[in-house]
């Protein structure tokens, strides 16, 4: 059938915009009709199988074959019963994948069923087909289902099917079966196999038993068959499951015909009771519950009147472009319909609507939504049909799905049949007092279940509610309750934890906002609290919830909600979020925070849920410091917002926590880190405790958390120790300065003392927390003591044999130095009191010694924290000093320092050298006043502009290691640059190799016609081998990058000298690189140098030769294989050396360093073809390929 021969979907007197539309969809898709029809002229070639086939299979199951491509297809499927076996099959199969994949995803398989051919004469032949086919050939399920589908359509011809049967009498004796015979037995049969050809049986049965003639004479045999299955079939066995499901899509799919058929057979009840017995409900298939729902919908539906109630509640024009355009011209909206009585209220309900309401109930909690959107529709369809009051009873038992008693899953459906009531008019406005409550807890329904908790799908079930009621009634119903709906919408919109329920109560409010108009600042709120805005929940919580709360109708809702429902939610993260947001809300009421919320903050610090505790106490910190901020403003102590029972009770809360030990579990975590905060917060707001023995308990628990970090779990350790640091600074500076500046001398002997003698802990963590504890203190604790601190902390960040596997220590005490620094500032000659000459070289010794921290654990490079750590506290002395006194920065300090972060920032890992360039450009740039002493400046910033330090992407390696490598064109930075790129190229991240490879080759392109620069580099190369002999962290990365350098010719300038001096210590560093090793990685690593070093004479050819014909005692010894390979290109001794030490390694103890060996050399003879003599090159050859190594 061509395209020019569909009729049009419509009719002549569809309009002329759905023409329009139609006819743009058909030309949007015929560019890929010509390649389906394309595609079906090669199925003779493909069908086969092999590449051809997969790859047009690939094409089909890909976008863009649309309804043109279907036409195609179907005008020609006459013609498969004419084809192959095969053939017919593989035509089937791209058939199926072609309507599985391109038309479902718009309109499903229906719309394809009217591209098939369904003459009359088509019967008969689409019948035979699908006779022929074996149900058991699981390879050729598509062709069944296709043709089950084709066969439903030519079930729909207007003629009688014994118009085409003929003459049934063939022979005496013998009766053909009948057309009607042969389908239901077809589709019977195909009804209980287990692949999918049994959906397409179900629509063939829907189709074929409602046709007027098949319905008189089969469809009680067909009941009958059904219902019998169905008893005889059993959900616990999986054939009782396929059958059970053939026989329930059968029966659900009777849409296609009259439900009265039903109702004319008296078989309704008798079904309904075939379904009691089976115990659907009870089945653990959500597919057969979800069938047996939407059967017994359906059949309830047989038992009332098809009509319209005339008692719903009618909005009127529900149009809301319709409703704008009355209101711009001035007329009011359409007056809703006045629900009147029911004409049929003493009509006699069947006994049998009783029945199917309570399993729709039942469905309503089913555990899966499916089967309970399926209920709620079916709910809505049948009270549609009930008399007034009946249906009042079914809103009521709805209703009772919201008892607390319940599970999640009967509010979710409940919420699920509420909106669908009310979009259908049925739930009238004298039930929305009832309804409008429960809707409000469902807003907020959260379960707590195990380790987290159930009610996400009931809240946004609850935001659909809302949704729907928006659009079903009338401003003026839902007015008494719009503050309730609005106030909960926004809270929902703002701190649900989910993001879906967030944006689903932002479109129910915008939706009530549209519809209803009577939302209070309904506009003012979408615009910032609309669909995107809400997907950020940190942004809902701290930015979007304050600017709502401006609204008074909104501010102390939020508030309370905040109170009751989430700083005691189970989810940390949070509750810290929102005693976050309660410090930001306490400034929009401060008088309701202080007099109301505060008392039931207190009285909930008493409860015995821990995530209550917690969330309170750290809540009561918050209002507390936003109270002081607040009073601060007027020059106001806070005890002017909080009376004397509210400080006394703050005060009680350490003592109430600390009646029972703390613990180190999950209570002793959370109680620590809260009270840590509260200790913090009420520091900074200037409570009136000095004096106070309340200041040596919490002097006490700080001291207690930093001393048994240890013993805390490791994913809260961190944050538990930044709360107890920053509890100490702020109780140090509000509570032990004795005097302006000047600390207490019992409290600073005590505390520098005391947190002095921990550094020496055998405990890494109680080092790590004594560390920062000593960095936050401030200055006056400090004075005079500055020089024994920094010396103690020096000692934690000194590298020793006992603690080397102290990374995390040796991290906190630099960054403890750097801060200190920052706290005392600089002074001239005052060393125990700030920074100056006498002790800043001791402060960058401390720094530049860490630069060289490459400790490595099952954690990987653990130093690079160290490393990271070194550099942020050398850039912020650093620019402390040159804002203060640029002369204490010395010039060798300040090269030292460019050099050691410049070979950071050419180093492997992506997240350190950004970090190092970051500190690099820093340093470079800085003008206020500029950094004394840089080495190059001008020509560092000629090659890192300003513009870089914002518009590169530093972590990644293609836009790093370019400008890195430039810096190899200056000496002082040379050798640390050219370090870094040598352990980047021997590195295993493959962008990372490959960037710093090119970047390394393109310096070395450059640098080519001028041997001096060359000289220069190879000389740095051989001094970061000579420093760095058996320091396989860059050994064996230099030695890869030998490799790629001699490979590809990088110093064959080198080459033409006899005996070069590059050569001849790179030979001397690679064999003392490899003496007497047993590392297996390092000698394969090597292998490749030895054969770049020979282009020998006749008199080394025919020794190598003898040697490798007969290895003796010589061999035996262990050599390695450093890389002379590469080595054997340079002549003189170099390449004799060369080749004496392949032959050392052709006898290696190791078969894998002969093998590998011997494979190199062979290719090395290959390159290098004057290296052995012609006359016994050959059989030198010979020998390397033919030995057994």
């Amino acid at each position: 059938m061509a395209l020019s021969d569909e009729p049009a979907a419509g009719g002549p007197e569809e309009e002329a915009e759905e023409e329009t539309l139609v006819f743009r969809a058909a030309l949007e898709a015929f560019g890929e009709s010509a390649e389906t029809r394309a595609l079906l002229g090669r199925l003779r070639e493909v069908h086969g199988g092999g590449v051809a086939r997969e790859v047009a299979l690939e094409r089909f199951r890909g976008p863009g074959l649309g309804a043109p491509g279907a036409l195609s297809w179907a005008g020609t499927a006459l013609q498969v019963r004419h084809l192959p076996a095969s053939l017919c099959h593989s035509a089937f199969k791209f058939l199926y994948i072609h309507t599985r994949y391109t038309l479902p995803i718009v309109r499903g398989y229906k719309t394809f069923l009217s591209l098939f051919p369904h003459e009359v004469a088509d019967v008969e032949p689409v019948l035979d087909l699908v006779t022929d086919q074996n149900p058991k050939d699981h390879e050729t399920w598509e062709t069944r289902y296709m043709l089950l589908l084709w066969l439903s359509v030519t079930c729909l011809i207007p003629f009688d099917f014994s118009r085409l049967d003929g003459n049934l009498l063939t022979q005496p004796g013998q009766t053909r079966m009948s057309i009607m015979d042969r389908i239901l037995q077809i589709a019977e049969s195909y009804l209980i196999v287990s692949d999918k050809a049994r959906d397409a049986a179900a629509v063939l049965m829907s189709r074929f038993i409602t046709r007027p003639d098949v319905k008189r004479s089969k469809m009680a045999e067909f009941l009958d068959w059904s219902l019998c299955n169905l008893a005889s079939s059993s959900f616990q066995t999986l054939q009782g499951v396929i059958t059970m499901d053939g026989m329930l899509q059968a029966l659900v799919i009777f849409h296609y015909g009259k439900f009265e058929t039903f109702r004319l057979l008296f078989a309704a009840a008798t079904v309904l009771r075939c379904l009691d017995d089976c115990k659907l409900p009870e089945s653990n298939q959500t597919l057969l519950r979800k069938l047996g729902v939407k059967l017994v919908q359906r059949l309830g539906l047989t038992f009332l009147k098809p009509r319209v109630a005339a008692w719903r509640y009618q909005r009127g024009c529900r149009s809301l472009a319709a409703n704008l355009q009355l209101l711009a011209q001035g007329q009011s909206e359409q007056k809703p319909l006045i629900p009147t009585e029911d004409d049929d209220e003493d009509d006699d309900v069947p006994e049998g609507v009783e029945s199917v309401i309570e399993q729709l109930l039942v469905g309503l909690k089913d555990k899966d939504t499916v089967v309970r959107w399926s209920a709620a529709k079916g709910i809505g369809r049948m009270a549609g049909r009930l008399p007034k009051a009946l249906a009042d009873d079914v809103v009521g038992s709805v209703l009772d799905c919201f008892s607390f008693q319940e599970t999640d899953k009967a509010w979710h459906g409940g919420c699920l049949a509420l909106a669908e009531l009310g979009r259908r008019g049925l739930l009238l406005p004298s039930r929305l007092v009832d309804v409008v409550a429960v809707i409000l807890k469902a807003l907020t329904y959260d379960e707590k279940r195990g380790s987290c908790s159930v009610g996400t799908n009931v809240r946004d079930a609850a935001c659909y509610v809302c949704w729907a009621f928006a659009r079903a009634y009338e401003p003026r119903e839902l007015k008494p309750f719009v503050t309730a709906i609005s106030s909960a919408l926004v809270i929902a919109a703002v701190f649900d934890r989910d993001i879906n329920c967030r944006r689903a109560a932002s479109a129910a409010f915008q939706e009530n906002v549209g519809r209803q108009g009577t939302f209070p600042h309904g506009i003012d709120i979408l615009t910032t609290a609309d669909y995107f805005a809400v997907g950020n929940r940190t942004n809902c919580f701290l930015v979007i919830s304050v600017y709502i709360a401006g609204f008074p109708e909104y501010t102390q809702p939020m508030i309370d909600h905040l109170v009751t429902m989430k700083i005691n939610h189970w989810d940390g993260v949070i509750r810290e979020l929102a005693v976050k947001a309660l410090h930001n809300l306490t400034q929009r009421a401060p008088e309701y925070s202080a007099t109301q919320v505060f008392p039931r903050l207190l009285s909930m610090t008493l409860s015995p849920d821990l995530h209550t505790r917690h969330g309170s106490i750290l809540a009561c910190a918050e209002v507390a410091y936003a109270l002081y901020k607040l009073a601060a403003q007027e020059n106001r102590p806070v005890t002017d917002h909080l009376d004397e029972q509210a400080v006394q009770g703050l005060k009680q809360i350490h003592q109430q926590v600390c009646v029972q030990p703390l613990g180190v579990g999950l209570g002793g975590e959370l109680m620590r880190q809260a009270v840590c905060v509260l200790i913090e917060k009420l520091s900074l707001s200037k409570m009136p405790f000095q004096g106070d023995t309340i200041i040596d308990g919490w002097q006490w628990l700080i001291n207690d958390t930093l001393g048994c970090l240890h013993l805390i779990s490791s994913h809260s350790r961190q944050q538990i120790k930044d709360a107890a640091v920053s509890a100490l600074a702020a109780l140090c500076s509000e509570y032990y300065m004795k005097e302006p500046g000047e600390a207490d001398p019992t409290i600073q002997e005590k505390l520098i003392t005391q947190y002095l003698a921990e550094l020496r802990s055998p405990e890494e963590m109680t080092r790590c927390g004594f560390s920062s504890a000593l960095g936050a203190l401030p200055g006056f604790l400090l004075k005079g003591r500055l020089q024994q601190v920094l010396a103690g902390l020096r000692a934690v960040t000194h590298t020793s044999p006992e603690d080397v596997n102290f990374p995390e220590s040796r991290r906190d005490g630099l960054k403890a130095i750097a801060r200190i620094c920052q706290t005392v500032g600089v002074k001239p000659g005052a060393p125990d009191e700030a920074v100056c000459r006498e002790n800043v070289s001791q402060i960058y010794s401390a720094l530049l010694g860490c630069m060289n921290d490459y400790t490595t654990d099952s954690r990987g490079d653990v130093g690079g924290w160290v490393r990271k750590a070194a550099m942020t506290g050398l850039m912020d002395v650093t620019l402390l000093l040159a804002r203060s006194q640029p002369e204490l920065i010395e010039a060798h300090i300040c090269e030292r320092i460019m050099c050691c972060v410049a070979q950071q920032a050419s180093e492997k890992i992506d997240r350190f050298r950004a970090h190092a360039i970051s500190v690099f450009l820093t340093l470079l740039h800085f003008d206020s006043p500029p950094i004394p002493h840089v080495p190059h400046r001008g020509e560092l910033e000629k090659l890192f502009p300003r513009s870089d330090v914002a518009s590169v992407n530093w972590n990644a390696p293609s836009q790093a290691f370019s400008r890195i490598t430039q810096l190899l064109g200056l000496p002082t930075y040379r050798y640390p640059v050219l370090l870094g790129l040598v352990v980047s190229l021997g590195g295993l991240t493959e962008s990372t190799v490959r960037h710093s490879t090119q970047s390394l080759f393109e310096y070395m392109k450059g640098v080519q016609s001028d041997p001096q620069a060359l000289g220069s580099f190879s000389r740095t190369l051989l001094q970061i081998f000579e420093d760095n002999l058996l320091n396989d962290r860059v050994s064996l990365p230099l030695l890869k990058t030998l490799d790629h350098v001699l490979t590809h010719g990088c110093f064959d300038i080198f080459t033409t000298e006899e005996d070069h001096p590059f050569a001849v210590k790179l030979l001397a560093l690679c064999k003392k690189e490899i003496k007497n090793s047993k590392d297996v990685q390092k000698l394969l690593s090597a292998i490749p140098c030895d054969t770049h070093a020979c282009t020998g004479t006749v008199h080394m050819c025919t020794q190598t030769h003898l040697w490798l014909r007969a290895p003796g005692p010589h061999c035996a010894h262990g050599s390695a294989l450093p890389r002379f390979c590469e080595m054997v290109q340079f002549p003189g001794n170099v390449r004799r050396s060369a080749l004496l030490q392949l032959c050392l390694l052709l006898c290696h103890r190791f078969p894998l360093i002969r093998k590998s060996t011997a494979s190199q050399v062979y290719e090395t003879l290959l390159t290098y073809s004057d290296v052995v003599g012609a006359d016994v090159l050959d059989e030198v050859v010979t020998v390397l390929s033919d030995t057994a190594w």
